[in-house]
């Protein structure tokens, strides 16, 4: 059998999560097991799987274990697409928390409590955050304050203050630091103002303040214990502090994109009509929308039954293409913030906790659609490279071609040298031949913009 540790579990001395011929499963060690039948026995888990909020697993045979540590072995329903916390948007952030302090509320109910808070124990199954550490729950000790409570205010008030108080870009800080942002850091980024909100005053400034006196910080005053009616009253505290952040919308070059197109009605709605087309000819399972903007496209993916990952370089676009999704009920599209001139690398121990983005595929489909130009003109990258790219992510690709012709492109180039003699459609065709086998072509009624429905010749 081939047996594969899985990112950072190898922190966890209680656990481990691993393939199995790719097939995942979670052992638990000696000292998890009391927790875990308690977690069973208490009703906790019905509840929490009832509600989607806890990933479900079933429990699998001994032969299925990693190791001789193992006392039982677990098998999780595997959530479709991996994603890390500086990949999301500021309300996939904030409901991650909420979902946090939901579990630990039920959990406190049931005599149970979450060990950690950490932001990694969340991912969502399209627009939809589940909890996926089922070996995070542990019997609730009369009086102990929550040990949790510094990392979620780490994991999520602090960036969430951040990015509502100065600017949604800082939740890339969590890039930088996968453990939560430092809380002296971020409360020297915070604005003065803050100080005003006595949520925010005390999680993140007098928590500061605290640490930097080397003192322990749980939220209440030094020394006091903390029975069920406290951690309650923290959780909904902290509830409270998250649920009146809202974001700031500086920043934001590509929201209300279709509404400024360069193109007619009519040409938009001939090219939505082609691309559904060129995608029921496709076919496939999987689809990265790459350059996604308000997810128009990976609807019209997800209609046909794909897995849709849809990603933008803009946090506000995706941000509200997040809530669309979650307003309109739309399931299986999961948004993403990636710039993809510089999408996020491997992370962690040995540069394994946390996979690039680009190994995560392939897709069986790619949308690109008007991304190209923006690549190659505002990013300087030739059209060889991108075309390598997207063989290497997809399977079978439908890309938009923009000339320079195209009054976007033209007013793109307006300030600048134009440096790119390659950029024309026999350059592109020539590029992208060299990757792929160019299926059919269809010109964009009204428009000078040109589709292409392409399988990767390595497919």
């Amino acid at each position: 059998m081939d047996r594969r540790e899985a990112g950072s579990s190898f922190r966890d001395p209680d656990g481990l999560v691993y393939t199995l011929d790719g097939a995942l499963y979670r052992q638990l060690h000696a000292a998890a097991l009391p927790h875990y039948r308690r977690l069973m026995d208490s009703g906790l888990y019905a509840a929490l799987t009832g509600r989607g909020w806890l990933v479900e697993h079933r429990e699998a045979g001994p032969e299925m274990r990693f190791d001789d540590r193992a006392r039982l072995v677990l098998a999780p329903r595997p959530v479709p697409f991996p994603s890390y916390p500086h990949e999301w948007c500021f309300h996939q952030l904030k409901d991650a928390a909420l979902l946090t302090l939901d579990i630990q509320e039920e959990a406190l109910r049931r005599g149970m409590v979450l060990k950690d808070a950490s932001a990694h124990n969340v991912l969502f199954d399209g627009p939809r955050p589940v909890f996926i550490d089922t070996g995070s729950f542990e019997t609730l000790e009369a009086d102990r304050p929550w040990a949790a409570y510094r990392q979620f205010c780490r994991h999520f008030l602090a960036p969430l203050a951040l990015m509502a108080a100065r600017d949604v870009r800082l939740g890339r800080l969590l890039q930088l630091h996968p453990d939560g942002l430092p809380l002296d850091l971020a409360c020297r980024l915070l604005p003065r103002r803050t100080l005003l909100r006595p949520s925010l005053l005390l999680h993140l400034h007098a928590q500061s303040a605290s640490q930097r006196r080397g003192a322990a910080w749980t939220g209440r005053s030094r020394g006091r214990r903390m029975g069920l009616s406290a951690l309650l009253g923290l959780a909904g505290h902290l509830r409270g502090a998250v649920a009146r952040l809202e974001p700031s919308r500086s920043g934001s070059a590509w929201s209300g994109y279709y509404g400024m197109r360069s193109y007619s009605d009519r040409a938009f709605a001939d090219k939505r009509a082609t691309v559904a087309a060129f995608m029921d000819r496709a076919g496939g399972r999987t689809c990265w929308d790459l350059g996604a903007n308000e997810g128009v496209f990976s609807r019209l993916a997800a209609g046909r039954g794909m897995a849709v990952v849809a990603v933008d370089a803009d946090p506000v676009v995706v941000d509200g293409h997040y809530l669309a999704l979650r307003r309109e009920g739309v399931e299986g599209v999961l948004p993403l913030v990636v710039d993809l001139l510089d999408p996020p690398p491997a992370g962690g121990w040995a540069g394994e906790e946390r996979r690039p983005f680009l190994s995560r595929g392939p897709a069986d489909l790619v949308l690109a659609l008007a991304l190209v130009h923006h690549l190659a003109l505002g990013g300087n990258v030739p059209l060889p490279r991108i075309a390598r790219l997207f063989a290497g992510i997809g399977r079978r690709l439908v890309v938009e071609f923009v000339p320079k012709e195209d009054p976007q492109v033209r007013e793109m180039l307006a300030f600048r040298r134009d440096i790119f003699d390659g950029y024309t459609a026999e350059g592109f065709e020539a590029a992208f031949g060299a990757c792929f086998r160019i299926e059919e072509r269809a010109a964009v009624e009204g428009s000078t913009r040109t589709l292409y429905r392409m399988t990767a010749l390595t497919a």
